[in-house]
């Protein structure tokens, strides 16, 4: 195959395929999407009180989906990557991950991954002849791409990526590249044509398709991921919709209303003489009985002021719920006692936060793990055995303060050195740069005591002439002869 060529039949077959099964699933990935951004629309209000309401009362959006998987993200930070048999973190990989700005990507990746259910990494050779030993890595959206897995193995058979483009002419240019083990070629929507044809092919022999999924909560009958969403929405709506009522009640309620007997429907009108409708009568300008036989006269009241309490209360019950399906604890949604919680009884509010994100940490890790797996082999051409029991690096999930930390580290550490100096280091949250200038540092340390003598006790006073040299010898500090 050659740039200009058709697809073949079997890359036509996986383009087809996988771009069907990408477009049946995409509705469901945007309207998670519009829930964490707050772009969804109201529900359960209706139609008619959204028209007469116009724009004099907004919806109310809680956004309870976003805090949800922030608040869980922001527990998970990976550190790096350390091959099998090794205590240190893997340098390389670490610089591979700096190339290519992981350190914002992972954050990208795992928050997508939540709400979307997944995100992917591609892996490819990098076209700068320079920075050849630093491969591509690039997250990317379930929005574009796609995968298929081997019903055997669980691992990715073929791959799409697909996305749009203005070319300098302003006409809008449709691309499709797909992974396959053994090539990657990216084809572009031809008009001329009819169809695809090729633009680019790395034929790079591998045998694996350089696409990893990075799935949140992968289930038997769910592979590809689940999203945290899924409990919140309902609830998430509901909040939306009662903080909207309070904001229409306060609008039209909230003030004393006035009410009136003896008047017929139709001796309600508009500015322009046109009948109010029934929904405008009950979203609160007046409420009124029509003209009895009994009653030929009219009559004038008021109620009293709405209470917006119960609306309050509304919200803090499904608060509740929120908190019980997600993990996250009541205070973080926004609700706390008069009197604060203690130490210990936040740490016990967010044990079960703490759990979950631990779980979450188990499944990505599994992902970056084949990422960095993919990026020696694209490196070095194949992958060697420490790095297929590689292991992950992740900060520890919990909150505990750093006072508690060191009193922890520095117990273990004095407690017949039951952690390592490195180990103790590390569990403190240093980076490895930190971590090897501390122990330059301590090498220097322990050069200036026992081959510097000077550096502790001073310089030492010239002897003077007459002085026998074992004299001499006798008044220097133990260990200057070593010098």
């Amino acid at each position: 195959m050659a740039i200009g060529d058709v697809p073949s039949q079997v890359e036509r077959q996986w383009i087809t395929r996988l771009i069907h099964r990408h477009n049946a699933e995409l509705p469901e990935l945007r309207r998670l999407l519009e829930y964490y951004e707050g772009q969804q629309r109201l529900s359960y209000m209706h139609p008619e009180l959204m028209d007469t309401l116009d724009e004099r009362v907004r919806q109310v959006v809680i956004n309870w989906p976003r805090l949800v998987v922030d608040a869980l993200e922001e527990r998970i930070d990976l550190q790096g990557f350390r091959l099998g048999g090794r205590p240190e973190l893997d340098a390389e990989l670490d610089h591979v991950a700096q190339y290519n700005d992981l350190d914002a990507g992972y954050q990208q990746a795992h928050v997508t991954a939540m709400v979307m259910k997944r995100a992917y990494a591609i892996v490819g050779t990098n076209p700068r002849v320079a920075d050849e030993r630093y491969p591509l890595v690039t997250i990317e959206s379930p929005l574009e791409v796609h995968v298929e897995l081997d019903p055997a193995t669980r691992r990715v058979a073929a791959a799409i990526k697909r996305w749009h483009d203005l070319a300098p002419d302003g006409e809008t240019q449709r691309f499709v590249t797909l992974y396959l083990p053994e090539y990657t070629v990216t084809y572009v929507l031809s008009s001329e044509r009819g169809g695809f044809i090729e633009v680019s092919r790395d034929d790079h022999a591998l045998g694996e398709v350089l696409v990893v999924p990075i799935v949140n909560r992968p289930q038997l009958w769910a592979p590809l991921g689940t999203s945290e969403l899924d409990d919140v929405i309902p609830l998430s709506d509901a909040a939306c919709k009662i903080a909207t009522d309070m904001m229409i009640s306060a609008e039209f309620h909230a003030m004393p209303r006035r009410w009136a007997l003896g008047f017929d429907e139709d001796d309600f009108t508009d500015a322009d003489g046109k009948k109010v409708s029934v929904w405008q009568t009950i979203a609160g300008k007046i409420w009124s009985t029509s003209k009895t036989k009994k009653d030929d006269g009219v009559e004038v009241g008021q109620f009293n002021e709405a209470d917006l309490t119960n609306f309050h209360n509304t919200l803090r019950a499904l608060a509740v719920m929120v908190s019980t399906v997600s993990g996250l604890s009541l205070h973080n949604l926004g609700y706390s006692s008069d009197n604060p919680a203690s130490a210990d009884g936040i740490r016990a509010a967010e044990a079960r936060h703490v759990k979950r994100a631990e779980r979450r940490i188990k499944g990505f890790e599994t992902a970056w793990e084949r990422i960095m797996r993919l990026v020696m082999l694209v490196r070095d051409g194949a992958v060697p055995d420490t790095a297929r029991w590689m292991e992950t690096v992740w900060a520890d999930a919990a909150t505990p303060t750093f006072s508690q930390r060191s009193d922890a580290v520095v117990k273990l550490y004095q407690a017949d050195r039951l952690v390592p100096r490195r180990m103790a280091r590390r569990t403190l949250g240093f980076t490895q740069n930190q971590i090897a200038d501390m122990e330059r540092e301590d090498r220097e340390d322990v050069t200036r005591a026992v081959y510097d003598p000077a550096g502790e006790y001073g310089v030492k006073p010239a002897a003077s002439a007459d002085e026998p040299e074992a004299q001499q010898r006798a008044a220097e500090p133990v260990g200057a002869s070593l010098r």
